[in-house]
């Protein structure tokens, strides 16, 4: 089973390429839970790890050399259609860099977490896409082809859509107190402030991702705070 626990730190280095985050020495990160952690019952969960082509390494620098430093966010999103048609196609080989694509972690239906790429890897959850934060836009661009991103310090959680979303439409029924459940344990296993806690559609850039649709936030994250980890994390 995969956890968001022992992720290598984000240190600096002074290369002048592109360097993979895999060097880096272990240590404690955003994703290291605390010790005191709340005992909440976990949801089911299962490994389902991508094709190695629908993920890559993070890095230590951009495509210029420069040393980046940013904090770890969570990206939330849906997926428009069944958790075996997101697994089924993260699944599958992608060679061509346009057609990759994964998240770290989907949330089925009944609450069952699949855990999908590693987090102490990029998984390819946004395309074009910043963070707009208290410390500023935020992006890191690692291929020359491509425009920054969000993925080489994201999270990427999905929840599973309900069968009235398989569409474009603005909005749908939403999702089970199962997947708000577990969506929060999740969560709670990080260190990742409420405020870096976001979703595809405020990080796009293309203005075509409205993901996750019909989300809650008021409730999720009234849950989230009830974990006793989250205390000093709401700001």
């Amino acid at each position: 089973m995969l956890t968001v626990s022992g992720l290598p730190p984000m240190q600096t280095t002074t290369a002048a390429t592109l360097q993979p985050l895999k060097a880096a020495q272990p240590g404690p990160t955003d994703f290291a839970a605390p010790t005191e952690l709340a005992q909440a019952s976990p949801p089911r969960q299962v490994t389902a790890l991508a094709d190695p082509t629908n993920y890559g390494d993070r890095y230590l620098t951009d495509i210029n050399g420069q040393v980046v430093h940013n904090d770890f966010i969570a990206v939330l999103h849906e997926t428009v259609g069944s958790a075996q048609s997101a697994l089924n196609l993260f699944r599958t080989r992608h060679p061509r860099d346009q057609d990759q694509v994964s998240y770290h972690a989907l949330i089925g239906r009944d609450g069952t977490v699949y855990y999908i790429v590693p987090p102490e890897k990029r998984a390819f959850g946004a395309g074009n896409s910043v963070f707009s934060g208290p410390n500023g836009p935020e992006a890191v661009r690692t291929n020359s082809a491509f425009p920054p991103s969000v993925n080489n310090f994201a999270y990427h959680v999905s929840l599973e859509t309900p069968s009235d979303g398989f569409n474009n439409r603005r909005s749908h029924s939403g999702y089970t107190q199962a997947q708000y459940d577990s969506l929060a344990w999740l969560l709670a296993q990080t260190t990742i402030p409420d405020s870096r806690i976001t979703t595809h559609q405020a990080v796009d850039r293309s203005g075509s991702r409205m993901d996750p649709r019909s989300f809650n936030s008021s409730s999720f994250f009234s849950q989230l705070r009830r974990y006793p980890t989250r205390n000093g994390l709401t700001g």
